[in-house]
C-alpha cells in the first residue's frame, strides 16, 4: 500500500498523485470518468482536483460539469470520507473574481454540484490583485468557520501576495493557506522555483503542481514527425521545438529505460521528488492513460537520476 503524504501543515494526507478532474465532462464522458475514478481509488488514490470552471472552456459547457460528475461518483460509491476533494474559485462564468460575496456564493454552488457538505481543499484559482487580501482571506476564513471548507490554498499567485496573505492570517488568527498549486514541470520551472518555492518551504506550504506533464509533452508521445490526436497537442508541441525540450526527452528516455517505466512516470517522479511537492496533478481521459500516472507512487529515482533530469531541463 502506497504511503500517503502529509499536505503541508494540514491534517490532510494525500496520495502522491492528485487526479486531475479537468477532463471530466470534457474529453471524458461520465461513464469514462467513473471508470477512471474507480481505478484511481482502487490503486489507493484519494486526492481529486477540480475547479468550479471546469469545463466552461469546452463548447456547449457551462462550467461545473467536472464537479457534478465527481459529486455523482462519490454519492454512488458512498466514499466521501475517503476522498480529499480540492476545488477552486474565481473563474466560473457565473462566479468570476474573488470578492467576499462571490467567494461565498461560488462555494455554495460548488457544494451543491459536489453534493457534499464540505470541500476539503479550496483554492483561489487565479489571484485577483484588485481585491485586498483582507477581503479574500476574510471570506475564506468564514467558510472554514462555517464548516463548509476544511483547508484553504492558492493557485497562480505572486510571492508578494502570498506573503501578505500569510502575514494577515498569522496576525489576525484567520484561516491560513496550507498549499499552493503552481504551474510546474520539467520544462516549466521558472514560475515556481525561486522566490515562490522558497516561501512555500519557509512557511510549510505543500505544492500541488498543475500541468505536471506539460499538456502531455512529458508523456513522451510527442516526437519529431509524429502527430498526436489530443485537444492539448498545440500546448505540448511547442516544447518539441526547443533545445530544452529535446534535452529533457533524451534524459527522460534514458531514465525510463533504466527503470523499464513509462516516460510519464519518470517525469512525475522527478516532480514528486522536488522540495515542497506533495503530489503532482495529472489527468487521464481514458483508463489506458492511468497506469503511467499511478506509477509515480512506486517509482523512486536515484539522486543521480534526479540530478540528470534537473540538469537537462535547466
Amino acid at each position: 500500500m502506497t504511503s500517503l503524504r502529509k499536505l503541508g501543515r494540514s491534517d490532510l494526507e494525500v496520495f502522491p498523485l492528485s487526479l486531475g478532474g479537468n477532463v471530466f465532462g470534457w474529453t471524458a464522458d461520465e461513464a469514462t470518468s467513473f471508470a477512471v475514478l474507480d481505478a484511481y481509488a482502487a490503486a489507493g488514490g484519494n486526492f481529486v482536483d477540480t475547479a468550479d470552471s471546469y469545463s466552461a472552456f469546452a463548447p456547449g459547457n457551462q462550467g461545473g460539469e467536472s464537479e457534478t460528475i465527481i459529486g455523482k461518483w462519490v454519492k454512488a460509491r458512498g466514499n466521501r470520507s475517503d476522498v480529499v476533494i480540492a476545488t477552486k474559485v474565481s473563474q466560473h462564468p457565473d462566479f468570476p473574481g474573488l470578492s467576499a460575496a462571490n467567494i461565498k456564493a461560488a462555494a455554495d454552488a460548488s457544494l451543491r454540484r459536489l453534493d457534499t457538505d464540505h470541500i476539503d481543499l479550496y483554492y483561489t484559482h487565479f489571484d485577483k490583485v484588485e481585491v485586498p487580501v483582507e477581503e479574500i482571506i476574510g471570506a475564506l476564513d468564514e467558510l472554514v468557520r462555517a464548516g463548509k471548507v476544511r483547508h484553504i490554498a492558492a493557485s497562480n499567485i505572486t510571492p508578494e501576495r502570498l506573503r501578505a496573505s500569510l502575514d494577515l492570517s498569522d496576525r489576525e488568527g484567520l484561516a491560513r493557506y496550507v498549499a499552493l498549486q503552481p504551474h510546474y514541470n520539467l520544462v516549466s520551472r521558472d514560475t515556481y522555483e525561486g522566490e515562490l518555492s522558497e516561501l512555500a518551504a519557509q512557511e510549510g506550504l505543500a505544492a500541488v503542481p498543475y500541468f505536471a506533464l506539460a499538456a502531455g509533452f512529458l508523456t513522451g508521445k510527442y516526437r519529431p514527425g509524429t502527430t498526436v490526436d489530443s485537444p492539448r497537442a498545440k500546448g505540448a508541441e511547442k516544447h518539441l521545438a526547443t533545445e530544452r525540450g529535446q534535452r529533457v526527452l533524451t534524459a527522460l528516455d534514458e531514465v525510463a529505460q533504466a527503470h523499464d517505466a513509462p516516460v510519464a512516470t519518470v517525469a512525475l517522479a522527478w516532480l514528486a521528488a522536488q522540495p515542497t511537492v506533495a503530489a503532482p496533478i495529472a489527468s487521464a481521459r481514458s483508463l489506458e492513460q492511468l497506469p503511467a500516472l499511478l506509477g509515480v507512487a512506486e517509482l523512486e529515482l536515484t539522486d543521480a537520476e534526479i540530478a540528470r533530469l534537473t540538469q537537462a531541463s535547466a
